[in-house]
């Protein structure tokens, strides 16, 4: 409960402080700079979910253990939020500074590969009826599918001429406001916190949702006869 009320505050915080604490950025129109401080960190969070859902497929297969299930199938369904998330405040950003909301911008189309591989996911867990074969096919794919995510984020989007501002309100390079460094990183903090808690409480319920299905209720009858006999 306190952390819930530590990362509500540290939130209220941080959006404060992106509009009164931080100025805006030059060379972009009106305040539009300021969608620095959500955008990177949904992309971020995204990258990070896409990783983790990986790391635990990759454990499944080796273990075959359904916590670990939970964790890749929770890990890509918030990834796939925070893809979005990021893909709407990008868009946002893109009708203040371009014209339009969609430019076919590199990063723009790769995002939009990225959303279909792992919408894909989904139909494929979906589209399976048996468990064990849905948590395996699921666990391959989530392996395949994050193969792409470095260079759909990273490579393609710098190999390409884009729109994409990199120099001015890029974090890794020299001349940054101190004070807008200090609230995107107080952001990613934030958006990370929330990542967390988000993760936890969806694999809790996943666990509520697996103890109603049939082959939980069946082992479970059978564990209790093996403990009588």
């Amino acid at each position: 409960m306190i952390i819930k009320v530590l990362l509500s505050i540290w939130m209220a915080v941080i959006i404060s402080a992106a509009f009164l604490y931080a100025g805006a950025a030059a060379g972009f129109p009106g305040q539009t700079s300021r969608i620095l401080f959500f955008h990177v960190p949904q992309a971020w969070i995204a990258t990070l979910s896409f990783l983790l859902s990986m790391i635990a497929s990759c454990i499944y297969l080796a273990r075959r253990s359904v916590k670990t299930d939970h964790l890749a199938l929770s890990a890509a369904e918030l990834g796939l939020l925070f893809c979005i998330l990021a893909t709407a405040t990008g868009s946002i950003f893109a009708r203040a500074t371009w014209g339009s909301f969609w430019n076919w911008d590199p990063r723009q189309t790769s995002i939009v590969i990225l959303l279909m591989i792992y919408g894909a996911y989904f139909a494929l867990r979906s589209a399976v009826p048996d468990p064990e074969k849905r948590r395996v096919f699921a666990a391959v794919y989530s392996i395949l599918a994050f193969v792409t995510v470095p260079f759909l984020v990273f490579v393609v989007p710098r190999i390409t001429a884009s729109l994409h501002p990199e120099n001015t309100m890029n974090p890794a390079k020299p001349g940054m406001d101190p004070k807008t460094l200090k609230v995107f990183l107080g952001s990613l903090l934030a958006y990370t916190g929330l990542f967390v808690w988000m993760l936890r409480l969806k694999i809790r319920l996943l666990r509520l949702e697996g103890r109603q299905e049939p082959e939980f209720v069946i082992s479970e009858k059978l564990k209790q006869e093996g403990e009588k006999g």
